[in-house]
């Protein structure tokens, strides 16, 4: 069985570890999602920050958005955190809910919080 975006999901990781070896832990989450910023502009990776993903009820644009840290290629959502506690069920499912409504297969949570970053891929 092939791997959704396996190649594109391990660069994005590497960027982050990339991130986390040069800023390492302790800053905000904002702080993080800027230098992952620099990462995806350096490399050419086409990125949507604070994406808005609207969510439709019976064709009817409802009130309540979504708002993802990036996504990228239109097909992977990224979910930025600086959390002590790491990733946890409502990270998970705040992050299930971004891929529902943008009708993207894979999300990627990235902790910058913790002493080793930690990442969880979801999938679709």
């Amino acid at each position: 069985m092939d791997i959704l975006f396996k190649e594109d999901v391990y660069n994005i990781v590497g960027y982050c570890i990339e991130v986390w070896k040069t800023l390492g832990y302790g800053f905000s989450e904002v702080v993080y999602k800027d230098a992952m910023e620099v990462e995806f502009e350096e490399n050419n990776i086409p990125y949507i920050r604070e994406d808005e993903h609207p969510v439709y009820y019976k064709s009817n644009l409802l009130r309540h958005r979504f708002v993802s840290d990036f996504t990228l290629f239109d097909n992977i959502i990224v979910e930025v955190k600086a959390c002590e506690e790491g990733i946890n069920k409502q990270t998970i499912s705040q992050t299930l809910n971004y891929l529902k409504a943008s009708g993207c297969k894979i999300g990627l949570i990235i902790n910058f919080g913790k002493l080793k970053m930690e990442y969880k891929r979801l999938i679709m």
